[in-house]
């Protein structure tokens, strides 16, 4: 009867080992974060329809400004539906570490029972001659598989708990360079296109400086050269005077 309360007890704990692991407050947390942001945007962006609906209809004042209300608000909750999203990724890869201790510790339980279990059925079928002797060799053998298997459990957490870091360095990073984006996109909307009267007053002060450069560009240039005929052929005569006086024969 002992043997069977035994076999019942280690069945049950088996079962409850299959059992799923429970999802962290954190990222329970988060999820509903998620789910409040993401519904506050699906409802302004329904209010954003209408307004564009109005705009279409009256096109007054009134209706434009209360459609650009809309936008931003609708841009800002997005901002937030991002920022909560991050946040839950953040949360569900630090509970992948949290649920990798869990196993390890599970599987590190397992196999101290299904050891025991081992060792029960060796011993009954042992010489009782040896039982004290067996005993003590089975549990140094014991201790070393579990020593094995629990350095096995710590580099396994290790790898996940370095893997969840650089996921939510990777998720900081890609953030940065979003805002950086966006701040680029808004500064070059704020820039916008010149105002009317500006653009006319630029445009005069080009077309005088064009007229007054042209005027300059026509005053400039080379001098004619001035007729010197007579002092030409003078020089050309000098010049064939010159040189050796011819030998006397």
């Amino acid at each position: 009867m002992a043997r069977v309360a035994k076999k019942k007890a280690r069945s049950k704990r088996a079962a409850k080992a299959k059992a799923p692991v429970a999802v962290s407050p954190a990222v329970n947390k988060t999820q509903k974060a998620v789910d409040s942001a993401t519904k506050s945007l699906d409802a302004q962006l329904d209010r954003v329809a209408k307004a564009r609906a109005r705009v279409q209809k009256s096109n007054t004042a009134a209706a434009k400004q209360a459609l650009t209300n809309a936008n931003a608000k609708a841009k800002d909750l997005r901002a937030k539906v991002a920022s909560a999203k991050q946040d839950l990724a953040k949360a569900k890869a630090m509970d992948t570490v949290r649920q990798a201790e869990e196993a390890a510790k599970q599987k590190i339980a397992d196999l101290a029972d299904s050891l025991s279990s081992k060792a029960e059925k060796d011993l009954s079928s042992a010489m009782k001659a040896f039982e004290s002797r067996w005993k003590k060799n089975r549990a140094k053998a014991d201790a070393k598989k579990l020593k094995t298997a629990e350095r096995k459990a710590e580099s396994k957490v290790k790898a996940a708990a370095k893997k969840a870091t650089a996921k939510a360095k990777a998720l900081d990073k890609k953030a940065a360079a979003k805002a950086k984006a966006d701040a680029k996109k808004a500064a070059k909307k704020k820039a916008g296109r010149p105002k009317k009267s500006a653009a006319k007053k630029s445009a005069a002060k080009k077309s005088t400086a064009r007229k007054s450069t042209v005027k300059k560009s026509a005053r400039r240039g080379r001098p004619p050269k001035k007729q010197t005929v007579g002092k030409k052929t003078a020089a050309r005569k000098t010049a064939k005077r010159r040189g050796r006086p011819p030998k006397k024969r």
